[in-house]
């Protein structure tokens, strides 16, 4: 093909809309009561949405409440099982990606998907579903600089993505589908790897393009200051339903978040046993650490927890809960700040962990808990596969000992594996989670540290592993349980405690817990 070549007829009519600075407005999105499944587990359930023209549309909930998938079936990742998407007034068939392209939705992942190696420039012409075999990069560049000469913001088309900011990441992110020719552009978490001001600088960009009537935006967040701030409408999801949705000037935060979290407090567990919780096992004092950016992210954490009692900690994702969890599992520096263990001093040393009977399950285990390529037993025998009887000479492992050993936790925890030398990763979700508990929870417990433990499981694993918890609860270990499902929080918890911000805002015995006011520290409205 030659230079001349004209670009595919889809690109050029996006192209060509945008450099004649977009006369009609963006169309109607409706999402009608879609659903969708994945085996005997429903994650959406016959959920609605309305993406108004020229509007911005936050999506809240929860972890799992269904937020991703909902996007991913308007924009045809997965199939929905059930309802409909429709395009302005008509029902359309969205089997890919692509297929939304076509009907001018476009998707910012949390993620960025940009080549680090290659210009701005290169990044965009490339992203075309059709690129000539011969660019004329001389023609290229005349057009990437009217086209930047059109948008509200603009980045050298010559400059290396490498080069450039979190921020102008970003908005390049944003600018490669307006170039596409997106009129609706889901955002997702588009500021989870950005500064205060770079976000600002980003939606305040994105609200003022769509005001404009230049595009739609539909923005999945956890930030309750961005919904108030940068949003036209909200619609919030809980536990794959439809939890509510309004005009954002209409609601107050704490309406927000009791569309999240619910109205009444779930149930205890029926699990419970009484014990005495008097001595301080677990004690984090004026705990402070930086995020991957360099940023404060924990803002003077104090609390105790002691044997033989839960504290759960609650919030919405992304403030700060999971660099806790790094912190404590020695992921991630502290900056200033304590963590003792029954008294004694705490860094997280593989020695520490072992001697002062320290465990973690961690939020999505597969990845931060296992090698997927090993076999069930080689992960059931991290803790202990350099001491006796499991090693021979201090550094020949005994691999006998080690499948023995992984047989008798494959019976007691009910591990469904062909054997104990299968690849931990050909298992499903329940059964890895099954046998990282079955590491954990193996010889003397002292503290154990959990996150997230039930994460997209079904049913029948969630009421086994929240059972194996209480179970060591009850047997004296003290239990910290950082979860973003609050009906967790509540099923487990003895006290419960809610981090916004970095900070520790609230604390609460969880029998004389009030959901209402948890849900308003939640929102940073306490």
């Amino acid at each position: 093909m030659s230079a001349a070549a004209a670009q595919p007829a889809g690109i050029e009519r996006g192209f060509g809309r945008r450099l004649a600075a977009m006369p009609s407005a963006p169309p109607l999105l409706i999402a009608e009561r879609v659903s969708k499944r994945f085996g005997a587990l429903t994650v959406l359930d016959s959920v609605s949405l309305r993406l108004e023209p020229g509007s911005v549309h936050a999506l809240l909930g929860e972890n799992g409440a269904g937020k991703s998938t909902l996007v991913k079936c308007i924009m045809g990742f997965y199939h929905a099982d059930g309802g409909r998407v429709l395009v302005g007034s008509a029902a359309v068939s969205i089997k890919n990606p692509k297929d939304a392209q076509v009907h001018g939705i476009g998707m910012v992942y949390q993620h960025f998907t940009l080549v680090e190696n290659m210009t701005v420039a290169e990044n965009l012409v490339l992203s075309r579903a059709q690129v000539p075999a011969f660019i004329d990069w001389k023609k290229e560049h005349a057009m990437l600089d009217s086209f930047m000469a059109r948008m509200p913001f603009s980045i050298s088309p010559t400059r290396l993505v490498r080069q450039l900011a979190a921020g102008e990441k970003q908005k390049l992110e944003i600018l490669k589908q307006l170039y596409l020719g997106s009129q609706i552009v889901i955002l997702d978490e588009p500021t989870s790897v950005l500064t205060p001001d770079e976000a600002d600088s980003v939606l305040g960009m994105v609200r003022d393009m769509a005001h404009r009537g230049e595009l739609s935006v539909l923005m999945i967040t956890h930030k309750f200051r961005e919904v108030t701030r940068f949003c036209d409408e909200v619609t919030v999801l809980r536990k794959g339903r439809f939890a509510g949705s309004g005009k954002v000037s209409a609601l107050t935060t704490a309406q927000m978040a009791e569309m999240m979290v619910g109205a009444e407090p779930p149930s205890a567990s029926a699990a419970r046993e009484a014990t005495t919780a008097t001595a301080v096992v677990l004690s984090v004092a004026r705990l402070e650490a930086d995020d991957d950016l360099g940023l404060p992210v924990l803002d003077g954490v104090s609390f105790e927890v002691r044997a033989g009692e839960i504290v759960g900690i609650a919030g919405v994702s992304g403030n700060g809960q999971d660099q806790l969890v790094e912190v404590l599992a020695g992921q991630r520096r502290l900056r200033s700040g304590s963590v003792a263990v029954a008294g004694e001093p705490y860094g997280a040393t593989r020695r520490e962990i072992r001697e002062q009977g320290v465990r973690l399950l961690p939020e999505a285990p597969l990845r931060n808990a296992c090698v997927p390529n090993m076999s069930v037993a080689e992960n059931i025998g991290f803790r202990n596969f350099d001491v006796s009887p499991f090693t021979l000479w201090r550094w020949l492992v005994r691999h006998g000992s080690l499948r023995r050993h992984a047989d008798v936790a494959i019976d007691e925890f009910r591990i469904k594996t062909p054997s104990a030398d299968e690849r931990i990763g050909n298992l499903s979700g329940g059964n890895v989670q099954r046998a990282v508990l079955a590491r954990e929870l193996t010889g003397q417990v002292r503290l154990l540290i959990v996150a997230n433990p039930c994460f997209g499981l079904d049913f029948a694993a969630v009421a086994e592993i929240r059972t194996r918890i209480m179970g060591a609860r009850n047997a004296g270990a003290a239990v910290l349980l950082v979860s973003a499902d609050l009906d967790e929080v509540f099923a487990l918890a003895d006290r419960i405690l809610v981090m916004s911000e970095g900070a520790i805002v609230h604390e609460a015995p969880a029998a004389r817990a009030d959901l209402q006011e948890i849900g308003r520290h939640m929102a940073g409205r306490g």
